[in-house]
């Protein structure tokens, strides 16, 4: 007899919620949490419907304690291992605990990738941002500037300028195409070429960039796109077909290629805010709950047909 009727990877907004769906189904759930949560840096979280500006500490500690309250348990641990036992699986803990369950929800999240850029780091989450519909509203007609050399690049500094008229892109020299130059120009937008040789903080808080040439381009606030690496490295070793991005291939539903096997969050979406990731992640239980209901029913018939 397995320990649980699902086992949760991750206690984030996408665990926490597939949890409370799934004990409010009445199943025996397990949710095993690293105690590692991609936005802790954060002190506020924003656009969550009736939970705007709630520190994500927070969010969690209630959910922890409304999936505690339906009859989830919730523990804290590094899962190591996940293996196939043919109707289930079973999960290895990092101090050598075993646990057994029909079903596993993943929901590990991601970890972002920042340019090596010095002191860029240390303003993290703070007044160094990374999406501008979770922060620019914050930092809204301030003097703000986004650090550019990807291809997505134009395009972000023109979302970031709907929250504030001064604008700074700063671009590798020569990245810019004569069409992209125009349309930042025709928006006000800044163009800083060259080397970003640091960020400068004073007190606190962000003061400004300085480039290779010790040019000071005073900013408030600066937008960053990371590299978003999905933390998949238990879906890979347990055999999830990867796509060639590097994210666990799944259905609509959050299933991926292994039966038995869901993922939800940022572990499947990078661009999943915390309500989006809770949303995926009721979406996720439900399927999961629609599937051992299925087995269920697999089960009580050949009992039954055993019984004569």
């Amino acid at each position: 007899m397995t320990d649980y009727d699902v086992l949760i990877v991750g206690g984030g907004a996408a665990g926490l919620s597939a949890a409370l769906v799934l004990t409010r189904a009445r199943r025996k759930v397990l949710v095993i949490d690293a105690g590692q949560p991609r936005n802790a840096p954060a002190s506020h979280m924003q656009g969550f419907l009736s939970r705007d500006g709630l520190p994500p500490t927070e969010l969690l500690s209630l959910g922890r304690e409304e999936v505690e309250s339906y009859g989830g348990e919730i523990l804290a641990g590094t899962v190591t291992e996940l293996v196939p036992t043919g109707p289930g699986f079973c999960v290895l803990l990092s101090d050598g605990r075993r646990v057994s369950t029909r079903r596993l929800l993943v929901a590990t999240g991601l970890r972002d990738e920042l340019p090596s850029i010095p002191g860029l780091a240390d303003r993290w989450a703070k007044d160094v941002l990374h999406c501008p519909y979770c922060h620019g509203y914050e930092v809204r007609d301030q003097q703000l500037g986004v650090l550019g050399g990807t291809p997505d690049t134009v395009r972000y500094a023109q979302i970031v300028r709907q929250w504030a008229k001064d604008v700074v892109l700063f671009v590798p020299a020569g990245f810019l195409t004569t069409l992209q130059r125009s349309e930042l120009v025709a928006r006000s937008i800044g163009i800083v070429e060259g080397e970003v040789n640091r960020i400068l903080a004073e007190d606190d808080h962000l003061r400004g960039v300085e480039m290779g040439d010790r040019r000071v381009i005073l900013r408030d606030a600066l937008f960053v796109p990371p590299r978003f690496i999905p933390n998949n490295d238990l879906l890979i070793r347990l055999g999830c077909q990867i796509d060639d991005a590097g994210w666990a291939v799944k259905d609509g539903t959050g299933q991926t290629t292994v039966p038995g096997v869901w993922i939800a969050g940022n572990v499947a979406n990078p661009r999943a805010q915390v309500i989006t990731a809770a949303g995926e992640g009721s979406a996720a239980a439900m399927a999961i709950n629609a599937d051992l209901v299925d087995q269920d029913v697999r089960d009580a018939v050949k009992a039954f047909n055993l019984g004569f």
